[in-house]
């Protein structure tokens, strides 16, 4: 790990120094300036010669912002003779917009992807990618890896839950759902939407049963929280004791804290993919799980050219 160098970005800064603890190096040094104008500079502190360099970087708001800080970021070690570069994205901006949904729209997941190939990354890693065909978006290694075995060890080993469901908010979400039940041993239910248009949801139907047991809704990503709140609402009114809520990424958008600090549930839990130090503040019954003992396997799967899926396996045991 002599010739490895990890460098946090603006979105992913905590998270880069947690990595580091748990691999016990020093943060690479950088620094990002944002112009007036709103260029931005990425400055690299320290010699990347020879060095396999990995950059954390969520690409979440401002989205733009921080896709070109890593693009640019990619640039400065290209340049600097850098023997590889890693570029670590736990929140893939733009995954939702994954294929042509009607005439003249683009795919804008895969112009992320060639851009970063054509910046200079040589690998790319994320976490629970919207759709999983986007890693074939890329060229180079992408590996996408999942957190649900991060989630499943925190209600496993939380006591009182009683007899549980795993409850998926649309059927798009059925084998998450299925994964996470198998780690709880619990079945599922799945709640049968409609959308109306986007971020907007109405639960219409529930498929499974939920009367007087702790339901645990699990989804990818949580944005504005409508479907969640409407998922939480058609639980209570089927007879559910209590409802936790779970999610890879927090995006929160709008009024989504307000949303879930009023929506009943019990806790609503999600990974540090994105940076919650805001939320922990205004939203109590918000509970972050770390990824960067997953994230720190991985990287140490990679520099020693060990079996990654056994690395992960045993990164939060």
């Amino acid at each position: 790990m002599e010739n490895t160098i990890v460098f946090g970005l603006s979105s992913s800064k905590n998270l880069a120094e947690h990595i580091c603890e748990e691999l016990g190096m020093e943060l690479g040094k950088s620094k990002v300036n944002h112009f007036a104008d709103g260029e931005v500079l990425v400055e690299l502190g320290e010699s990347v010669r020879g060095k396999h360099v990995y950059f954390i970087q969520s690409t979440n708001c401002p989205v733009n912002d921080n896709l070109m800080e890593i693009l640019i970021g990619i640039d400065a070690c290209k340049r600097a003779s850098a023997a590889s570069i890693n570029c670590i994205i736990p929140y893939f901006g733009y995954a939702r917009q994954d294929r042509k949904a009607k005439p003249r729209q683009p795919i804008s997941a895969k112009l992320v992807a060639s851009l970063l190939e054509r910046a200079g990354a040589t690998r790319v890693v994320t976490v629970d990618l919207h759709a999983n065909q986007i890693q074939g978006f890329f060229d180079i290694p992408a590996d996408d890896i999942t957190s649900m075995g991060l989630i499943g060890d925190y209600f496993n080993h939380k006591e009182g839950l009683g007899e549980v469901v795993v409850v998926s908010p649309d059927h798009g979400g059925t084998v998450r759902a299925r994964n996470l039940a198998d780690i709880l041993g619990a079945p599922v239910a799945i709640i049968d939407k409609r959308r109306p248009k986007p971020n907007v949801a109405v639960a219409m139907n529930l498929l499974g049963d939920v009367k007087d047991k702790t339901a645990i809704l699990i989804d990818d990503m949580v944005d504005t929280a409508g479907t969640l709140v409407s998922g939480v609402e058609m639980l209570k009114k089927q007879g559910a004791k209590e409802v936790y809520a779970a999610c890879s990424h927090g995006v929160l958008s709008g009024p989504a804290v307000e949303r879930l600090k009023n929506s009943g549930l019990k806790e609503f839990v999600c990974t540090d993919t994105i940076d919650q130090t805001e939320n922990q503040k205004n939203l109590p019954n918000l509970v972050v799980l770390s990824i960067a003992p997953l994230i720190a396997a991985l990287i140490q799967a990679v520099e020693t050219n060990s079996s990654l899926s056994v690395a992960l396996s045993h990164a939060f045991e």
